[in-house]
C-alpha cells in the first residue's frame, strides 16, 4: 500500500508555475542553427516569396538557394522549404541583403533610339532615363527592344512573373507592326507562314497580315510567340527585306491603348492579376 502524499502547503500553491499548455508558441524558423520562436500576430511570408518579390529572383529558384544553404535569416542558414518569416526578419542571400519591396509593373511606349539595359558603358540613351522617378523600388525591362525597335516594354521588381514572362516554355504572345523597304511579295508572304530556317534554329510565325486593306503591301502585322534575339528583323532580312519601322503593339495581353510614345504608366490590378494568371502556367 502506498503512503500518501502529504498535503501542499498554501505557500507551496502560491509558488506553483502556470500549467506550460497555457502557452502557445508561435512558427519556428527551422533550418541550422538554433530555431526561432516568432511572436503571435506577426505578418509572416514564405521565405521563398520574400526572396521572389525583392527582384532576386523566381520563386522556385529561391527555393534551390534555400536548399543550398545560400540563404540567413536573422544570421542563421535556414534550409527547410516552406519556411516563414517576418517583414522584420533580416534575410541575406550570400553577403547582399534582400529588401522586401512593394511590386511593381510599369508599362513603357519605348520610342526610338534608346537601348534596353540598366545601364550602358558607352553612355548611350537607355531605357531607364524614361522611366527615372517612376517609383523608389527598383524594377528591371522584362526581355528587350533594340534601339530602333519601339513598342511596349514591361519593368517590374517581380522576379517570379519576370523570368517566366521571358521563358520559351510559356510562349508570350507578341504582336508586331512591320513596315519594310519594298512590298511584301506573295510569294514570300507564303515562305514566313510557312517557316523559315534561320542561322539558330527553325522559325514559325503565329499569324502574318497585310495592314489595313491590304493595297499597302510594305506594312504588315506578325504575331509569334518565339523570344529570339532580332527575331522579326531577321525573318525579313533572310529574304533581303529591310525593316524601315518595327512596332511593339501587344504584349502577354498587354496593348499600347492611351499610351503615347515615350510615356509610361501603372498597370492595374486587373491587368496585374492577368500577367500572374499567364505566369502561373503549368
Amino acid at each position: 500500500m502506498r503512503p500518501e502524499k502529504p498535503a501542499r502547503s498554501e505557500k507551496q500553491i502560491r509558488q506553483t508555475k502556470p500549467v506550460a499548455s497555457a502557452v502557445r508558441p508561435g512558427p519556428v524558423i527551422k533550418g541550422r542553427g538554433k530555431p526561432r520562436i516568432k511572436k503571435d500576430g506577426e505578418d509572416l511570408i514564405r521565405l521563398n516569396k520574400y526572396i521572389s518579390n525583392s527582384g532576386v529572383c523566381s520563386r522556385r529558384e529561391a527555393d534551390k538557394l534555400i536548399q543550398a544553404g545560400a540563404v540567413q535569416v536573422n544570421g542563421k542558414i535556414v534550409t527547410e522549404l516552406g519556411t516563414k518569416i517576418a517583414p522584420t526578419d533580416k534575410v541575406m542571400y550570400g553577403d547582399q541583403t534582400i529588401s522586401r519591396e512593394k511590386p511593381r509593373y510599369i508599362l513603357l511606349n519605348k520610342p526610338k533610339g534608346y537601348i534596353t539595359t540598366v545601364d550602358d558603358p558607352e553612355k548611350r540613351k537607355t531605357v531607364m532615363s524614361l522611366i527615372a522617378g517612376a517609383c523608389r523600388e527598383r524594377v528591371y525591362p522584362v526581355g528587350r527592344l533594340d534601339r530602333n525597335t519601339t513598342g511596349l516594354l514591361l519593368f517590374t521588381n517581380d522576379g517570379n512573373i519576370a523570368k517566366k514572362l521571358t521563358h520559351p516554355r510559356y510562349g508570350i504572345r507578341k504582336i508586331y507592326h512591320v513596315e519594310l523597304d519594298k512590298n511584301l511579295s506573295k510569294p514570300d508572304f507564303t515562305k514566313i507562314v510557312d517557316g523559315l530556317k534561320l542561322e539558330d534554329g527553325f522559325i514559325k510565325i503565329d499569324t502574318l497580315e497585310y495592314v489595313g486593306d491590304g493595297k499597302d503591301k510594305k506594312q504588315v502585322g506578325l504575331e509569334l510567340h518565339s523570344g529570339q534575339n532580332r527575331v522579326v528583323r531577321r525573318i525579313f532580312e533572310s529574304l533581303d527585306y529591310k525593316v524601315v519601322k518595327l512596332d511593339r503593339v501587344y504584349y502577354a495581353g498587354l496593348t499600347k491603348k492611351n499610351l503615347p510614345r515615350g510615356e509610361y504608366r501603372f498597370l492595374d490590378e486587373i491587368e496585374v492579376n492577368m500577367l500572374k494568371m499567364i505566369s502561373d502556367k503549368p
